[in-house]
């Protein structure tokens, strides 16, 4: 009876799938998706918001998204806080800019209602084809590069250096041993297919850290006084948001909110067309099935994640692993959803997790995110020039905002340049606008600082 109640529900036997296909489909898929468990709270305590409630915020977050994405898309894909963004929230806008993360947080909110809107009506598709793919793809290869530097940064591998800016460290340090070794093991689990290749590649390292010496007199891996524990509230970070600074400095944060538009757009548009294209559910006119209730529960996990204490949520590519497992339906959400609440009983574990242990696996996601300039057209100046002063720009400055600036400028100066005038969208020459903007507020700001 019950099975019959689901079947119906989900539409199991129409989808060619069952209950037990279902459960370990969702297994599958939150097995390759819980490393963000670990890495998301790491990243964002570089903003200076508290580790435990992060961790919290992102398995509640998890769990109401992929819960809903399940329920009202009926789709089997997991939602969680986006890798990516986490690292612009916190690195670039917080550390770097110096926006409070609690305005910040309101910036993240303030994108997830704008992005519900653009959900609900026809702007969505307007925008996503006013952007040209070379600047969508700069900006996505640039931040794939930034978290990559910020993994090796973080573990110790890299470190500061006069001659060079950057280096190698010791390798008679056993972090950057462990890290190294990381690095090398990591992608072939990857290569390999191992299901939960980046959550296995973490409890391995996290585990030979309890054996290896910090430098410091201890190890790199602290044994924890419990291993399950009840959940905790994230009451360092709930409801925490500062909306009026938002208002003394939109100029200053808007390119910001541009970009977590586009992570928006972009990125859950193309995670769902790969993983649904992938199962066969896509129409034969090329439409994805119940599109604008995936982009609506999107949405409203990015105006809940703030509020909870985290950044904006996408649809993980990882949910390709359970599709390949079988998983056709939203009931392989609720299974993956499933796996999120169990996480919240195992959070003392997730916190000794040591920066060594992540940054394979954002290694991985970097480069994952760096295979977009695959889709450049080298040999044509007019579209990899733009792409590519972007991704340089923003690794090398060490501030995405200057190469999405320089990579619209120089795009939009090349277009001109070679009578093509007609190719700059509204949207690109709004963009020149915002950036020239950010530019000239920055400036004052960084003078008054002098």
């Amino acid at each position: 009876m019950q099975h019959s109640r689901l079947d119906r529900f989900f539409g199991l036997t129409a989808s060619g799938t069952t209950v037990g296909r279902e459960v370990i489909a969702g297994l599958t898929t939150f097995a390759a998706m819980v490393y963000c468990v670990a890495v998301n709270p790491m990243i964002m305590a570089e903003a200076g918001m508290d580790r435990t409630s992060v961790l919290s915020a992102t398995c509640l977050i998890a769990i109401f998204s992929t819960t809903l994405m399940g329920l009202l898309a009926n789709l089997p894909l997991g939602v969680a806080p986006a890798m990516g963004s986490n690292v612009v929230f916190a690195i670039i806008l917080v550390k770097q800019m110096g926006v409070p993360w609690q305005a910040a947080l309101a910036l993240v909110f303030l994108t997830g209602v704008i992005f519900m809107i653009m959900s609900l009506t026809r702007i969505r598709e307007r925008i996503a084809h006013d952007i040209p793919d070379t600047l969508r793809i700069g900006i996505q290869v640039a931040v794939g590069l930034v978290i990559m530097f910020i993994g090796m940064r973080n573990s110790g591998f890299v470190v500061p250096s006069p001659s060079t800016f950057v280096t190698m460290g010791s390798i008679s340090s056993a972090k950057v041993l462990m890290t190294l070794v990381g690095f090398i093991l990591t992608p072939v689990l990857v290569v390999r297919r191992i299901p939960g290749a980046l959550i296995l590649s973490i409890i391995a390292l996290t585990v030979a850290g309890l054996f290896l010496p910090d430098g410091k007199g201890s190890t790199i891996t602290h044994w924890p006084a419990h291993v399950l524990a009840l959940p905790q509230w994230p009451h360092a970070t709930a409801f925490q948001l500062e909306p009026l600074y938002l208002v003394h400095n939109f100029l200053y944060v808007l390119p910001m909110l541009f970009f977590f538009l586009c992570t928006e757009l972009f990125g859950t548009l193309a995670n769902l067309l790969g993983v649904v294209t992938a199962a066969g559910m896509v129409s034969k006119n090329g439409q994805i099935p119940h599109a604008r209730e995936a982009f609506v529960t999107d949405a409203a996990g990015s105006i809940l994640a703030p509020l909870l204490g985290t950044s904006i949520v996408t649809v993980y590519s990882e949910s390709i692993t359970g599709v390949h497992a079988g998983g056709r339906t939203g009931l392989t959400a609720l299974v993956i959803a499933g796996g999120f609440f169990t996480a919240l009983f195992f959070w003392p574990l997730f916190m000794i997790i040591p920066p060594q242990a992540t940054a394979p696996s954002l290694l991985m996601v970097g480069m994952m995110m760096f295979q977009g300039v695959r889709h450049l057209d080298l040999s044509d100046l007019k579209e990899s020039a733009p792409a590519a002063l972007t991704f340089l720009t923003a690794l090398l400055t060490g501030n995405l905002i200057n190469g999405m600036a320089i990579g619209t400028l120089s795009y939009t100066t090349m277009a001109l340049a070679t009578g093509r005038a007609r190719a700059i969208s509204p949207v690109v020459w709004g963009l020149c606008i915002i950036f020239i903007a950010f530019f000239i507020v920055s400036a004052r700001i960084h003078g008054h600082h002098a």
